[in-house]
């Protein structure tokens, strides 16, 4: 399947989709939050058009349809807590009807291989206990826990920090 992949960036007229495609990958950990702090963690999911001035919207096709999306932060961005010289990953998100087709671990590879053709020496990412999946996918890329960079979101759930030196 993984020859069938396509990844590059996402075009202006398929931003209302790729919002759409990380509201429906993301729904699955609604029930961990509170109803209005979900609210506001989607909202963010699905504004899609405020990263792009400090970001880059990378997508997956398989098999031509949109399957799966990854911000990646090449600069140092002042809304995530990487020191300078870090690229970082945030939102991944295969839609749950492409999962299990190499699409995330597709994704991770090309922001590392960005990264790398930047200059950068490290990669960070957060992620949840509850995103399983998703770790297993950054462990087997050969991330590795940061816990100085994990911080509490909604008081209760840790989103821990993981990192690459490329």
């Amino acid at each position: 399947m993984a020859g069938q992949i396509r990844v590059r960036d996402a075009r202006p007229e398929e931003l209302d989709y790729v919002a759409q495609l990380l509201d429906e990958s993301y729904r699955q950990y609604a029930h961990l939050m509170p109803a209005q702090a979900w609210e506001a963690y989607r909202q963010d999911i699905r504004d899609v058009r405020a990263r792009l001035p400090e970001s880059q919207l990378i997508v997956a096709l398989l098999h031509e349809h949109l399957a799966g999306a990854v911000t990646l932060y090449i600069k140092r961005s002042e809304t995530l807590p990487w020191p300078d010289g870090w690229a970082a990953i945030r939102l991944l998100g295969v839609h749950p009807n492409f999962r299990g087709n190499g699409i995330a671990t597709a994704l991770v590879e090309e922001c590392i291989q960005r990264s790398r053709k930047q200059g950068l020496r490290t990669v960070g990412l957060h992620t949840t206990v509850q995103m399983d999946v998703a770790r297993r996918i950054y462990e087997k890329t050969g991330f590795v826990r940061a816990p100085e960079f994990d911080f509490h979101a909604e008081g209760t759930i840790v989103v821990m920090a993981y990192r690459l030196d490329i």
